[in-house]
């Protein structure tokens, strides 16, 4: 009897659920020719035993939704976008943590004989793009020229009082987690969606936007106007908002800390995969587990209550660094 190639995706699928838990070989598995691939889920998996046993957390359960986004049928050959949602359960000192991701691959299926084999596996992991910035736009940045401004009067507002408003961090918990796996449709959203949803969650909580008209200044957002972007660097790129928490002395600004336990709920932290000093994502503090350290909220993966250290991630390096950043109680 032939094999439809679509029975060898749900071997492949039911794989993929399992090795979020036990990663020893079954004796039913998708067969799988793309060497690359699994070496890398080899290396991914040993890391995972260890950084579950340094945590004191052991998985129990993975729940593992695959949605076909897209598919092209050639001769012999097919190739299909997947998305999974993978819902993890994980045990730390009797107290159970819920976890979910949404991640896509793309699989290049062969026909074999009579079946179907996995000939290539792609995984990008969209964490380490960044925002890129358009070649004007990185121009502006990098040689700090001055931008015509956008007068867009409707973010200006009227005269701000010289009382202080308090940084709602149950607010901005609030909406990241209203929001962790869809774009709020009043925004403008990217592929590379992390900086632009963390913004977002910073404004819910009542971080007031220093609209300067300039894109390499201040912190705002204004969407289109007039076929032009109209939003800070720092809005919705990584390394600049890394640079503004870094830097700001007045509106939305951040006291850097040393370790990830410092942080408290609203908190945002940076990721430099590379250790180079180019930061190209950024998530949000959004809950603890049991040691206190802090569980995140991102977009472009989208995920909800991932350990913040991220290593269960393809982005993710030996050379990875991060910036911790307290987000001041008041503006």
């Amino acid at each position: 009897m032939r094999q439809d190639w679509k029975n060898t995706l749900y071997l492949y699928v039911d794989q993929h659920n399992r090795t979020e838990v036990d990663d020893r070989q079954h004796a039913v598995s998708a067969p799988i020719a793309d060497m690359d691939y699994v070496l890398k889920a080899s290396d991914r998996a040993r890391r995972l035993q260890s950084w579950y046993q340094e945590r004191g957390t052991s998985p129990s359960k993975s729940e593992t939704k695959a949605k076909l986004i897209r598919t092209h049928e050639g001769d012999g050959e097919v190739t299909v976008d997947v998305e999974f949602h993978i819902q993890r359960i994980c045990e730390q000192q009797g107290v159970s943590l819920f976890d979910e991701r949404i991640e896509r691959e793309r699989l290049t299926l062969m026909k074999d004989g009579d079946g179907w084999i996995i000939g290539r596996v792609e995984t990008p992991a969209l964490e380490r793009r960044g925002k890129r910035l358009n070649g004007e736009a990185r121009e502006y940045e990098e040689r700090g020229f001055r931008s015509t401004p956008f007068l867009n009067r409707d973010v200006l507002g009227g005269v701000r009082t010289a009382r202080a408003v308090p940084y709602r961090r149950d607010k901005a918990v609030e909406y990241a987690e209203q929001w962790w796996n869809e774009a709020n449709p009043r925004f403008l959203s990217f592929e590379v969606d992390c900086t632009n949803y963390v913004s977002q969650c910073l404004f819910a909580g009542g971080a007031p936007m220093n609209y300067t008209g300039k894109r390499e200044t201040g912190w705002w957002y204004r969407g289109m106007v007039n076929g032009q972007e109209a939003w800070s660097f720092s809005w919705a790129v990584a390394d600049s908002l890394e640079r503004h928490l870094t830097n700001s002395t007045s509106g939305l600004r951040a006291e850097p800390v040393n370790h990830a336990s410092d942080l408290q709920l609203g908190d945002v932290i940076a990721y430099d995969w590379d250790g180079n000093g180019h930061y190209q994502h950024n998530s949000i503090v959004t809950a603890f587990d049991v040691s206190g350290m802090p569980l995140v909220n991102a977009h472009t993966t989208n995920s909800r209550h991932r350990y913040w250290d991220y290593q269960d991630s393809y982005a993710w390096t030996e050379a990875t660094q991060y910036r911790f950043f307290h987000i001041a109680d008041a503006f």
